[in-house]
C-alpha cells in the first residue's frame, strides 16, 4: 500500500540534490549538503502524521531512500542534511485547510536556523556536553543549500470551495505576493539556491471532478476547465513574480519548475502509459476535503473507500494526491530540467544558465 504524504519526488531531490560528481561536460554539479523543503501534502514526510494526526506505516514502500526529516517530528529525526516545513493542506497565505500555511513555515525555518546554529556552536566549544552533533545542519551551510518549494494548490482549492471563480481569479496575485515575502525573509536569511515548483492542474484531480463537474465546464480529457484555468494563471503570476525576484535579489538563483505539464501529460496520456481511467482512483473517501483510505463513503451511488489491488495502475492515489508510479513518472520529467527555467537539472540549480 502507498502512502500520499510522502512522495517519490521529494526522494528523487533528496537523491540527486545530495549527490557531488562532475556530469558529462566536465562541469561540476552543485553537491548541495542539504535541501531545506517548504508546502503542503505533496511534500510533507510527516509533518502533519507528527502534529495532527498519525498516519500509520506502510509508507511508499520499496524507494529504500531516506525521507527529509520533518521539522516537526520529534521521534528519530535527523536535521545534518537539511529539514522538511511542508504539512498536508498548508497554503500560502490563510485561512486554508491547515494552520501551518507558508508564513509559520518560514518562521519555523528561521526559530530551526536560530536555535540549531546556537546548539552547534556551543556543542562544537564543549566536548564535555553527553550530546552529538551528527543530526544538526552546519551553519555555513545554510546558504549552500537548496531551498524548494511545492505550494498554492490549496490556496486555489479552499478558495474554489468557499468563493467564486472570479473571486478565486481575483485572490491570485495576493497570493503570489505574500509567496514574494517569503522568499525575500528567506534570502535575507542567507538562502540562494531556490527551486520552485509551480501547482498542478487542480481541475483534473478526481476529488474535484466528482464534485466540480458539470454539463459544459470540462476539457477533452474530462478535467474541470475553470479549475485549471485558474492554475495555469497562477503559475503565469508565480513566473512572472520569479523573473521579477531575479532583477530584486542579485545573488539568488532561481530555478521555476513546470510541475503543471508534467502532470497533465500523465491525464492526457494515461492510457498509452498503462494507467487506468485518470478519475479512478486507488483508495479513499471524501469527507470535506479529508480523505480516508480504508472508510468506505457513497458519492452519486458510487461507493469508494476499499483500496485497489493494483495502485501501479492509478495516476490518482485517493483523489487528490498523485501514486509512486505517478510521482516517479513525474519526478523523472522535472529532476532533469527538461521543463524548467531555466532549463537546469537539480544537480545543476546553484547555477546560472550562462554559467552551465
Amino acid at each position: 500500500m502507498e502512502e500520499h504524504w510522502k512522495l517519490v519526488y521529494v526522494i528523487g531531490i533528496l537523491a540527486l540534490g545530495f549527490a557531488v560528481k562532475s556530469n558529462a561536460d566536465g562541469s561540476i554539479s552543485c553537491g548541495f549538503p542539504a535541501i531545506y523543503n517548504f508546502g503542503d501534502s505533496n511534500s510533507d514526510t510527516g509533518g502533519i502524521s507528527a502534529t495532527l494526526n498519525e498516519i500509520l506505516p506502510p509508507n511508499a514502500e520499496g524507494i529504500k531512500l531516506p525521507y527529509l526529516s520533518a521539522y516537526m517530528d520529534s521521534i528519530g529525526t535527523n536535521f545534518r542534511h537539511g529539514a522538511n516545513f511542508a504539512t498536508g493542506g498548508s497554503s500560502v497565505r490563510p485561512p486554508g485547510f491547515s494552520p501551518f500555511n507558508l508564513g509559520i513555515q518560514i518562521s519555523q525555518f528561521i526559530q530551526f536556523k536560530a536555535r540549531t546554529t546556537t546548539l552547534y556552536n556551543r556543542l562544537s566549544l564543549n566536548r564535555r556536553i553527553p550530546l552529538s552533533i551528527s543530526n544538526l545542519p552546519r551553519p555555513a551551510e545554510f546558504s549552500q543549500a537548496l531551498y524548494t518549494f511545492d505550494i498554492g494548490q490549496n490556496d486555489l482549492g479552499h478558495g474554489f470551495q468557499t468563493m467564486s471563480e472570479k473571486q478565486v481569479r481575483d485572490s491570485i496575485p495576493d497570493i503570489i505576493g505574500e509567496f514574494s515575502k517569503a522568499i525575500h525573509i528567506l534570502y535575507k536569511e542567507g538562502a540562494r539556491f531556490f527551486w520552485i515548483h509551480n501547482t498542478g492542474p487542480l481541475g483534473c484531480l478526481p476529488y474535484n471532478v466528482i464534485y466540480g463537474k458539470k454539463p459544459g465546464n470540462v476539457d477533452k480529457n474530462g478535467c474541470v476547465k475553470a479549475q485549471n484555468e485558474a492554475a495555469m494563471e497562477f503559475n503565469k503570476q508565480l513566473k512572472n513574480k520569479i523573473t521579477w525576484l531575479r532583477t530584486q535579489l542579485p545573488f539568488a538563483k532561481f530555478t521555476y519548475v513546470d510541475v503543471y505539464s508534467a502532470k497533465y501529460d500523465l491525464i492526457n496520456n494515461a492510457k498509452k502509459l498503462g494507467f487506468v481511467d485518470p478519475f479512478n482512483f486507488c483508495c479513499g473517501s471524501f469527507y470535506g476535503y479529508h480523505i480516508n483510505c480504508g472508510k468506505k463513503a457513497t458519492v452519486n451511488g458510487t461507493v469508494y473507500g476499499n483500496p485497489c489491488d493494483h495502485p501501479s495502475n492509478h495516476i490518482s492515489w485517493d483523489g487528490i494526491h498523485y501514486s509512486e508510479t505517478a510521482n516517479m513518472l513525474v519526478s523523472n520529467r522535472i529532476l532533469n530540467g527538461s521543463l524548467s527555467d531555466p532549463p537546469v537539472s537539480i544537480q545543476d540549480a546553484c547555477h546560472h544558465q550562462t554559467d552551465i
